[in-house]
């Protein structure tokens, strides 16, 4: 006890009253700054424009600075519905239904990368943190979780480090974890600068002179209608092509529609006598369902190159059919044919889905293919900019190995 000068009592100041906690009102701004910021870096590195793929390497940040798991998993939803916002349209515009069903399946598909990263989650800093996040980013980039991993970050790679190959992918990942550590801020420093001089000096990946990519508008006719009239004309078109120098000429997903004898003969024959080789999108009925194929045509006949690793899951991948002994739908080869080769050229095949998802490309990278050729029949997309995200999605990967790139896609 000490006294003032009139001989009052002072009470010692270890027996002050303690401060009042901060006020909840501060971290609930914070919270909802991180979910509104999570949602704009997932609209935007999500648009359909190559050079804004790096702003995805923004989520891991505003993730790991989440002030609790609720907010981390409320940053993880915003993110993952705000790149995959054109999925509700495309429901609606595939399915003819109203607006219900497209949401529900945008939610379900987003549970696996929210419940991933909700897990992982950590308010611990530092090295335990940053492992989780790579952690997360495996599980996202492979089955099954990798089934739905739209989105994920290090396809930003391409842009950020063209031509690097496998130490561009490492050189990314390494800022990715950073980005979650203290030291974010010159993770950032360095990925703007890159940012900066990769859009100042950016080109479009290579093109073969003798290879050409036929994109069509034909809409939900295209694998639809059965008719020699569509044939013939998409056989003129291939010929056209040819008389311009193409000697492999490329045509999108579902292209010939059912793969038939009849449709084998028809194409077989017309281009009987020409040097053109063409690779066209088929579906190749089987027990149990069907095959979203490749298929190498020539005046010497027709077989399948290609079988798709991944359909499109719930509209195409239905394994649930197989389970309870229904059957339909398309089959998922998941790691098979990762590289086809055509005429002394080495393809890495890329269907519609699998432009989206991590381990498809990763898997037929690690072959050396000389060419991705990256197909789609995405008439269902119109009004969204899924299209346009997969195209950009297969350009960044074109960069970043270093190999030449051919599309041909429906709209």
């Amino acid at each position: 006890m000490t006294h003032d000068t009139s001989g009052r009592s002072l009470a010692p100041a270890c027996s002050a009253k303690p401060a009042r906690s901060s006020s909840p009102v501060p971290e609930t701004a914070r919270a909802l700054v991180l979910v509104a910021s999570a949602a704009v870096t997932g609209g935007i590195a999500w648009s359909g424009n190559v050079l804004t793929l790096p702003l995805s390497l923004a989520f891991p940040v505003l993730w790991a600075y989440a002030p609790s798991r609720i907010t981390a998993t409320l940053v993880s939803v915003a993110y993952f519905l705000a790149a995959s916002r054109g999925l509700p349209q495309g429901v609606v515009n595939y399915y003819s239904a109203d607006l219900w069903p497209g949401l529900a399946l945008w939610t379900a598909a987003s549970l696996a990368f929210v419940i991933v990263h909700a897990v992982l989650w950590t308010k611990r800093p530092g090295a335990r943190r940053a492992m989780r996040y790579g952690l997360a980013a495996v599980l996202m980039g492979l089955p099954p979780f990798g089934i739905v991993g739209w989105a994920h970050p290090l396809t930003a790679a391409g842009v950020l480090f063209p031509g690097w190959g496998w130490f561009g992918l490492a050189a990314a990942a390494a800022v990715l974890l950073m980005m979650t550590t203290r030291r974010w801020s010159v993770a950032a420093a360095v990925m703007a600068g890159l940012w900066g001089w990769s859009a100042a000096t950016w080109t479009a990946p290579p093109l073969s002179k003798d290879w050409m990519g036929i994109d069509l508008e034909l809409g939900q006719s295209l694998g639809r209608e059965t008719g020699l009239d569509l044939h013939r004309d998409l056989i003129a078109t291939v010929k056209n092509a040819a008389a311009e120098g193409a000697r492999a000429v490329v045509l999108p997903e579902s292209a010939l529609g059912f793969l038939t004898p009849t449709v084998e003969r028809l194409w077989s024959m017309e281009l009987h006598g020409t040097s053109v080789t063409v690779l066209a999108g088929a579906a190749v009925l089987n027990s149990g369902g069907y095959d979203n194929v490749m298929v190498k045509v020539s005046g010497n006949g027709a077989h399948v190159l290609y079988r798709e690793r991944m359909p499109v899951p719930v509209s195409m991948w239905q394994p649930w059919r197989a389970w309870t002994g229904q059957g339909g739908g398309a089959h998922a080869h998941f790691f098979a044919n990762p590289v086809i080769e055509v005429a002394g050229t080495r393809i890495a095949p890329l269907i519609c889905y699998e432009q989206l998802i991590l381990w498809p490309t990763l898997q037929s990278m690690l072959l050396s293919p000389d060419v991705i050729v990256a197909t789609g029949n995405g008439w269902w997309t119109s009004g969204t900019s899924i299209v346009d995200i997969q195209k950009a999605s297969a350009t960044a990967w074109a960069k970043l190995f270093g190999v030449r790139l051919v599309t041909a896609f429906n709209i």
